[in-house]
């Protein structure tokens, strides 16, 4: 162990910040009422990832900030999980919710306190192989989390929609100190593979929003615009479509009358066409 001081306060700094990180996402999700672009297996699978995170870091004595981190981290993300189900677009039922939720909990509960002490006892008299195995579990479940939101950003160009960066940034800091932790305490090298993968997932999703604006905010011309458009025209029916030019029987813009007196003048010229063909 390099140094057991240095572990525990860059782990209480990445602790601080897992605590904080999906603070902004629920406030997100909750002042939209929307969860469009937010995915719910994203949520899910890191709230689930939290049981064997919790359960490879309690099991091996890492420091206390540490092994609080999948505690704070599974219940904030089960809130966000939560809150995909309940609004748009998914808008699942409160009863079948609360059954989800609820079975969800009771489950990872009884799984974590059922392995524990078990691990516990057999790290402790120097057998790590099954420990490790949660450990690997907890990184996989992590990375597959991150993968939804590739799918919403392949759906919108690169584009990044109904994710607060705020919570990105907070929790890829929350992921960097962690890791820092593991380096400069125990050196595990579980654990820095598990925080190095969600560092570079959410990097990836950064770099994603900035190619999309280099491309069509910055740099381009607009070519996102469209699709956006065809979509309203969909929504509004037929009408829109004639008014964007976009129907067979489209309206001229020249046969709609300006004013009253292009009204009557023309109702004139066609009295004086009339007088005239007679």
């Amino acid at each position: 162990m390099i140094s057991e001081k240095a572990s525990t306060v860059l782990g209480t700094i990445g602790t601080v910040c897992w605590c904080i990180q999906l603070i902004p996402q629920i406030w997100y999700n909750w002042k939209r009422k929307d969860c469009t672009g937010f995915p719910p297996m994203m949520m899910f699978l890191w709230a689930l990832c939290g049981v064997p995170f919790a359960i490879y870091f309690i099991s091996t004595r890492a420091n206390v900030a540490v092994q609080v981190q999948p505690v704070l981290f599974f219940f904030f993300c089960t809130t966000a999980w939560t809150q995909t189900l309940y609004y748009p677009p998914v808008q699942v039922p409160r009863k079948k919710i609360l059954v989800y939720v609820g079975t969800f909990i009771a489950v990872s509960a009884g799984f974590a306190g059922g392995f524990i002490p078990w691990l516990r006892r057999l790290y402790d008299d120097g057998t790590s192989w099954p420990t490790l195995i949660f450990g690997i579990l907890a990184s996989i479940l992590l990375a597959l989390g991150l993968v939804p939101p590739y799918f919403e950003l392949a759906k919108r160009k690169g584009r990044v929609v109904g994710i607060h960066f705020l919570f990105l940034f907070v929790d890829m800091c929350g992921a960097f100190f962690s890791m820092l932790s593991v380096v400069v305490g125990n050196m595990d090298i579980m654990g820095i593979v598990l925080y190095c993968v969600c560092v570079a997932m959410e990097v990836g999703i950064f770099l994603s929003q900035f190619i999309w604006l280099c491309r069509f905010r910055w740099f381009g011309h607009g070519e996102e615009d469209e699709p956006e458009d065809e979509e309203n025209s969909v929504e509004l029916g037929p009408m829109a479509k004639q008014l964007n030019g976009k129907d067979d029987h489209s309206i001229s813009a020249n046969s709609i009358p300006e004013s009253v007196e292009d009204v009557k003048e023309h109702g004139s010229s066609s009295k004086d066409h009339d007088e005239v063909k007679s």
